[in-house]
């Protein structure tokens, strides 16, 4: 039997000046997208986070192309994430010899791409019984309808 491995790559964009709130704002538009239409979106939205994300996706797409040599059209966004950063705090001077602290946000970008033509298989009739037998396991729970409304007078019909 037969069992899909894919191939991914990534770039990583650390200590990027602006809060990790604002750069998901753009991350969650171009989840599970391609490289194109990735492109595409992140040319034409408004906001100032858009374009070190597109510097990462360019980069991400040139490591594929370099790493793997596969090309542009069959690149998808499997993962994209953005943790927070440290954060530089610096002084700014006020009136009568005061000073107020300004907290400058940092965040990591970081983008995982996938080439959807390049998947390799792997033989699994080399495993041994007890790792098919994890890979068969699965979670049965039982669900009714219902089961998570609260029952207020939203919830009714």
């Amino acid at each position: 039997m037969l069992n899909k491995r894919t191939t991914e790559v990534y770039a990583l964009g650390q200590h990027i000046s602006m809060s990790a709130h604002k750069a998901r704002r753009v991350i969650d538009q171009i989840r599970g997208r391609s490289y194109e239409e990735t492109l595409m979106i992140l040319e034409l939205m408004p906001y100032r986070a858009c374009y070190p994300i597109f510097k990462l996706v360019y980069s991400a797409a040139a490591n594929a192309s370099s790493n793997m040599g596969s090309s542009e059209a069959n690149l998808v966004i499997s993962k994209a994430e953005v943790n927070k950063g440290t954060i530089m705090k610096r002084l700014k001077h006020r009136a009568r010899g005061r000073s107020f602290a300004i907290q400058k946000p940092t965040c990591h970008v970081t983008i995982v791409m996938k080439d959807i033509s390049l998947d390799e298989y792997i033989d699994t009739d080399s495993i041994t019984w007890s790792q098919k037998a994890k890979w068969k396991k699965k979670d049965t729970t039982m669900s009714y309808y219902g089961m998570y409304s609260n029952g207020g007078t939203w919830d009714k019909k």
